[in-house]
């Protein structure tokens, strides 16, 4: 089976592409030119790469002619430009262009060949959460990011009703190896190993489905293999939530040192509490998160006690 990953040097792109190889797909990955790619983390992600034997394909989702991606069985579409806070202010506009219309773009090259078409959302797109968030619940959109992903989530059923196979996967809380620099576990972890305190914005008390980045992409996988009906929306979460101090608490553990915070006003757009309802995965996926808190983070802790190593 042929398959073509967009954002393929990103956090959960590189780690996708990795396990495709290695489980015996023809493997296209494709990722923004060099001086667009995410700040600190998609080099070494190339890096990982090509030691895999990996060629990245640069490739401009807004301005290259998308043709020959649409020659595939798959489009796993992971590119975009994450994150709540950043997409505030003048980095909205950035955040509609490479999440929106990339996607828009990327939709109307595979409408003639009509790959399966796997869109990476996210759960911001729920808002506030008082119980598991099901698939079926109204979205409220709190950040221009999650807007964003609202669209990009319609231009796929759009596309789905006009004949195209898609699925919309919306992940929450990812964490691992290879985490961006500006999510909350590698700013906790690397402050605790220098031993100086990273920003905490809010008071702590968020709780969020923490998800192991492993756990993440066998369910992508099995998203692009496994029959589903057009235009399926599957939340990708752990079943349990963890409020970020408890988390906090558990890296200060298994580093054996207190991982220092400094106090920050709450990030616009970041809400209390992310929740994922999983029983639409487990009956159509057979998929479930099994990668425990405290396994995920004696993972990624390693990884970071390793790169420090050099």
């Amino acid at each position: 089976m042929r398959v073509v990953v967009t954002g393929a040097a990103g956090f959960i792109g590189s780690h996708l592409v990795l396990a495709l190889v290695e489980g015996g797909f023809d493997v296209l990955a494709v990722d923004a030119p060099g001086r667009n790619a995410s700040p600190g983390a998609a080099a070494e992600n190339r890096t990982v790469l090509a030691d895999a034997g990996v060629t990245v394909t640069e490739c401009d989702l807004i301005t290259d002619d998308l043709a020959p991606l649409a020659e595939t069985e798959v489009v796993l579409h992971l590119a975009g430009r994450p994150g709540v806070r950043s997409s505030w202010g003048s980095g909205a506009a950035e955040t509609y262009r490479a999440n929106v219309t990339a996607t828009e773009r990327l939709l109307a090259a595979c409408a003639r060949s009509r790959p399966r078409f796997v869109l990476a959302s996210s759960s911001s797109v729920y808002g506030e959460a008082a119980r598991p968030s099901g698939e079926d619940d109204p979205v409220d959109p709190r950040s221009p990011y999650a807007t964003s992903k609202v669209e990009a989530e319609r231009l796929v059923r759009r596309a789905a009703a006009e004949g195209m196979p898609a699925v919309v996967l919306r992940y929450f809380s990812v964490y691992g190896p290879r985490q961006r620099p500006d999510m909350a576990f590698h700013r906790f972890v690397e402050a605790a190993l220098a031993g100086s305190p990273a920003p905490l914005y809010g008071d702590g008390g968020q709780r969020r489905s923490f998800t192991f980045v492993d756990d993440v992409v066998s369910a992508t996988i099995r998203a692009a293999r496994v029959p589903l009906p057009d235009a399926t929306v599957l939340n990708v979460g752990h079943p349990g939530t963890v409020r970020l101090h408890d988390a906090l608490d558990r890296i200060g553990s298994l580093l054996g040192v207190a991982s220092p915070t400094v106090p920050k006003d709450p990030a616009p757009g970041d809400v209390a509490c992310t929740w994922a309802g999983t029983d639409r995965a487990r009956e159509l996926l057979g998929w479930t998160a099994t990668t425990s808190l405290d396994d995920g983070l004696a993972r990624q802790i390693a990884w970071h006690r390793e790169r420090a190593r050099g």
